[in-house]
């Protein structure tokens, strides 16, 4: 496994990066052992079927707090991986946003109007990646809705290569990782890897790591129909007990504490893919930019945060090899 990573920094808005809090969250984790961090950040669209993306001057990330947050990263030999997202004011799931294919008297009316958008904002981060030295750029998540765009996809990978020389990679959903027909053109496809490992609360290890060995072999048949090999983008389970049986979870509150799930979750899927030769590595979801810094904080934490958790004991033990 060459990429040993964690995405940082997902919930932060203006200025929280260069806070003396999120510094001493990424010494944090840093201290895990990883050699990659993805970047997450987000802007914005008023809802899934608008056709503008828009940048918000009072909370969107700025340019400074990216740069000055890749610097930190790089300066402690950790590989960086540029994440921007889009995320929708009106809460829909950006895999939603979607258009006809074709209206009466304009084809694609909608799609040109929306790429033209998107394309612009990747380029704009395409340019940072390239003058902060990001080892890789992800150009979008768990966009469903847009990857049968083929011809869109590719002008848009045509003209990030233009301005950016590093590996270039793409978040699709769990299940969908050979669906988008565009694949060819970047280095590395990347998913979101939510795979349920237990029918219920309490699983063990090596139970998680018999349904794990199941999605190994999908999606090693996948790796060999690209000729690509795959990166979990975004991976993990909260310290809730039934987690592991639905690891994309993150509304139900009601789930009792279980950092022993959410452990045997991150072993059983360390166990299972370290070693394959198709699989370039993983980027664990997600680690706070601003983290708890108390054990009795973490005893009642049921986020995916793993800090000062059983699930930390497991990857510092697993990573530090």
């Amino acid at each position: 496994m060459e990429i040993k990573g964690y995405t940082y920094g997902y919930k932060a808005v203006k200025g929280t990066y260069t806070s003396e809090a999120a510094v001493r969250s990424r010494e944090a984790l840093m201290e895990t052992g990883i050699n990659w961090v993805c970047l997450a950040f987000s802007v914005r669209q008023k809802s899934y079927s608008s056709t503008e993306i828009y940048f918000d001057y009072r909370r969107s990330v700025s340019d400074l707090d990216i740069i000055s947050t890749v610097e930190h990263f790089r300066k402690n030999n950790i590989k960086v991986c540029l994440k921007p997202m889009i995320d929708t004011d009106d809460g829909v799931w950006r895999a939603r946003i979607d258009f006809p294919d074709e209206t009466m008297f304009n084809e694609d009316k909608y799609w040109k109007t929306w790429f033209e958008y998107y394309t612009a904002y990747i380029l704009h981060y395409a340019e940072i990646a390239e003058y902060t030295g990001c080892e890789m750029l992800c150009l979008g998540c768990e966009m469903l809705g847009t990857e049968r765009k083929e011809t869109y996809w590719r002008e848009l990978i045509a003209k990030v290569r233009k301005v950016y020389s590093g590996k270039l990679t793409y978040n699709t959903n769990h299940g969908h990782e050979d669906e988008a027909k565009w694949y060819d053109a970047i280095d590395y496809v990347g998913t979101s890897a939510y795979y349920r490992v237990a029918k219920e609360g309490g699983a063990s290890v090596e139970e998680m790591k018999a349904e794990w060995e199941k999605v190994a072999n999908n999606l090693e048949e996948t790796c060999k129909r690209l000729n690509k090999k795959i990166i979990f983008m975004e991976i993990g389970c909260r310290s809730a007990r039934g987690c592991a049986a639905m690891p994309w979870d993150f509304m139900h509150k009601e789930f009792p504490h279980d950092e022993e799930e959410q452990a045997n979750f991150y072993e059983s899927c360390l166990k299972t893919f370290s070693d394959k030769p198709w699989f370039e590595g993983i980027f664990w979801w997600d680690w706070s930019p601003v983290i708890y810094e108390s054990k009795e904080i973490a005893a009642n934490d049921n986020d995916f945060n793993i800090h000062l958790k059983k699930a930390e004991e497991v990857l510092k033990r697993e990573w530090r090899k």
